[in-house]
């Protein structure tokens, strides 16, 4: 018999961006009674952002917050209990599968979906901070559009960076790709881009020290060559970051397994992770695209994926 500190569920969602209360509302409707922890940032990375206007349905655009009030709102409709609250430890190891909360309390479940998203990587100046959101960006696939015309800057070296700023270049008038090295770590393929894209100026050996504004939106940036020591200053609208992502894995290392980079493993074409029972979507598990779009498209498959393993397990 359970302790009054352990709680049975049929489904349990840890996290609450657009993966997470897509699922819900899947799992909800499909009467798997599903309870969602939200984690410390109820609602996700989203939450981060002020216009998103690629997300269907919104013809207008909508904010990030809003957004995901409007998802949360439509699964409690269907049922779901969203609880704020973090996952801190997990047990994959037994089945039902095992769960610890903030506050103690166990939760056995019979199937998990695990929608923690990733972190982006920023540089920790306190002006990114203030102008987030404002000309400073870590997504240019969600917020490039509005840049068009203007100068824009991209901090990184890697694959990402030179995607970045080899779609900001359409877009932009002018793209400087800060690189902190003298070479790019991108794959020969996409340095080539980069290198024979007229508008974009790679500035080598290079950091940001400061990104200046009006107090409203982004102006500039000051840069320091890390070798001289000398101070360029470049006039800009728009300030990508694109030194990376975190996956917010930390709790499932040992339970479930991760690729290299520390997102979870699914099996091609599924939510599948090798846990029988537990799926995972969203940015948890995807570095490629990182949209609200596809991250809701996997939450959808993840609860369909969890209902059709449990009439199986029957």
């Amino acid at each position: 018999m359970s302790s009054p500190e352990t709680e049975k569920v049929e489904c349990l969602i840890i996290g609450s961006g657009p993966a997470g209360y897509t699922a819900a509302i899947y799992a909800a409707r499909a009467d798997l009674k599903p309870v969602v922890y939200t984690g410390l940032q109820m609602g996700g990375q989203l939450t981060t952002t002020t216009e998103v206007d690629n997300f269907p349905g919104y013809p207008q655009g909508v904010t990030g917050p809003v957004m995901m009030e409007d998802l949360q709102k439509q699964a409690e409709r269907f049922g779901t209990d969203v609880r704020f609250g973090i996952i801190e430890k997990v047990d994959f190891s037994k089945y039902p599968l095992q769960a610890v909360t903030d506050s103690g309390k166990t939760i056995e479940a019979s199937t998990v979906i695990i929608s923690t998203g990733a972190t982006a990587r920023w540089l920790g100046l306190e002006s990114e901070k203030t102008y987030n959101g404002h000309g400073v960006s870590a997504c240019a696939t969600c917020d490039g559009f509005f840049f068009r015309g203007m100068d824009i800057a991209v901090v990184g070296g890697g694959d990402t960076a030179c995607e970045e700023a080899s779609y900001l270049a359409k877009l932009g008038r002018k793209v400087y790709l800060i690189v902190r090295r003298d070479e790019l770590r991108a794959s020969k393929a996409m340095q080539h881009r980069v290198m024979n894209t007229p508008n974009i100026e790679v500035i080598w050996n290079s950091v940001t020290e400061e990104i200046t504004g009006d107090g409203k939106v982004v102006t500039g940036a000051r840069l320091r060559n890390v070798k001289t020591n000398e101070i360029r200053n470049i006039e800009i609208q728009g300030f990508f970051v694109a030194i990376g992502h975190t996956p917010n894995t930390e709790i499932f290392k040992g339970q479930i397994d991760l690729d290299d980079q520390g997102y979870i493993k699914t099996v091609p074409g599924s939510t599948r992770t090798n846990v029988p029972g537990v799926f995972a979507a969203g940015d948890v598990q995807d570095h490629v695209y990182r949209q609200a779009v596809t991250a809701a498209g996997t939450g959808c498959m993840a609860a369909i994926e969890a209902e059709r393993w449990l009439g199986a397990k029957e």
